[in-house]
């Protein structure tokens, strides 16, 4: 088991247990290789992990807390839901868990008999393809914010800057804070950047963004990450030569998979919406 006290990269622990073991590599770690490690730190971007606050979740489980939106007749029962929608939310106990995440590569054979040239190339595209897997699990995966049941959807006409600031209203008419936003990087460059004031407005406001390809374009998910959701951490990670699943390459070679354990547990349905076109 290895250690963030360990002053090799994950590329560099696993290079050395290829050039002992071969084919039956595996290299095993007691923390979250994502979170630990940033190669491209040269060029920082946030990605979805770093909007949550963490739970660790070693038994893989957790119960949490949570608030679901009322039906009408409850609502209209509760006497300041009108100014004070939140009031008349429900009160609940659920069970959330952690679920593996997977990225992978096939090595060229050549870095096979290269100790730095596999170490760099894992650090650099497998712990990359991990990430993204990542952003793909935490947003639009079976279990991602996206595809949880109590998550609104808010349509807009016309300017997909206009949903987005419609989004930020009806999470501050929660009580709460549009804290982040996920968009596409087509929407990002091509109805953001270079488009009036709106990202320095988001900036000054204490909004961030990330950019994945994981919502659609024309689309956004806006919420108050920081205290409407937990990511749960197992907090253990496995790199390893492995039998990648069909369809994961166009031709057979030589695999390694990186492998973390998350999850989110949604404590604050109501305080994200998702911006889609009406």
């Amino acid at each position: 088991m290895t250690t963030p006290d360990d002053d090799r990269s994950p590329g560099e622990l696993f290079a050395d247990a290829y050039a002992k073991d071969g084919e039956h590599a595996e290299v095993t770690f007691d923390f979250t290789v994502t979170e630990a490690f940033k190669p491209t730190q040269e060029r920082p971007r946030l990605t979805v992990r770093n909007l949550f606050s963490k739970r660790d979740a070693p038994a893989g489980s957790v119960r949490h807390w949570g608030e679901s939106r009322p039906s009408s007749a409850e609502a209209d029962r509760v006497s300041e839901s009108g100014l004070r929608r939140e009031a008349a939310f429900r009160f609940g106990m659920s069970e959330a868990r952690v679920y593996p995440i997977q990225g992978w590569v096939q090595v060229p054979e050549e870095l096979t008999t290269d100790r730095d040239g596999l170490a760099r190339f894992l650090d650099y595209r497998l712990l990359v393809r991990l990430a993204t897997a990542e952003n793909q699990a935490l947003t639009i995966g079976p279990h991602g914010l996206l595809n949880h049941p109590d998550i609104a959807a808010l349509p807009y006409r016309g300017d997909y800057r206009t949903g987005l600031l419609a989004a930020c209203n009806e999470i501050e008419q929660t009580g709460a804070t549009a804290h982040a936003m996920i968009v596409n990087p087509a929407d990002y460059y091509f109805q953001l950047l270079g488009h009036g004031s709106v990202l320095a407005d988001l900036a000054r406001n204490g909004t961030k963004i990330v950019r994945t390809r994981m919502v659609a374009p024309g689309c956004a998910l806006v919420g108050d990450f920081a205290v409407a959701a937990q990511l749960l951490d197992g907090g253990r990670s496995v790199i390893k030569v492995a039998t990648p699943p069909d369809g994961t390459f166009a031709e057979p070679g030589l695999a390694v998979c990186a492998e973390v354990y998350e999850g989110l547990a949604v404590h604050l349905p109501t305080h994200f919406f998702h911006v889609v076109p009406a």
